[in-house]
């Protein structure tokens, strides 16, 4: 059975014992949290009706807080002599899924 969860503006698509890098949450390592479930499915049928997913439940377990690597941004105009250099590390929490369910 795998599910579609939405966190941090993006969707995932998970399964039970999955680990995750989605972007920072507010929850210490070693809680527990509940995702959105947008979808659920198992080989036979999918679910996508808002009232049953309401009843639906995905849960993960917060491993760490880190920071991903470092991204360049490089803009640059050519015979102008405009170069403009900046650099980014997204803070990013690693989570594992615990649960799946319909109910």
């Amino acid at each position: 059975m795998y599910a579609v969860v939405k966190t941090g503006g993006k969707q995932y698509k998970v399964t039970k014992g999955d680990v995750l890098d989605v972007e920072k949450l507010d929850v210490e390592p070693g809680k527990k949290i509940d995702l959105d479930v947008l979808l659920l499915s198992d080989d036979k049928k999918t679910v996508t009706d808002p009232k049953a997913l309401a009843k639906a439940s995905v849960s993960a377990k917060v491993i760490e807080h880190f920071k991903d690597k470092k991204v360049i941004v490089f803009k640059f105009k050519r015979r102008k002599g405009y170069r403009r250099k900046q650099g980014h590390r997204q803070n990013l929490t690693r989570i594992e899924v615990t649960k799946v369910s319909e109910a």
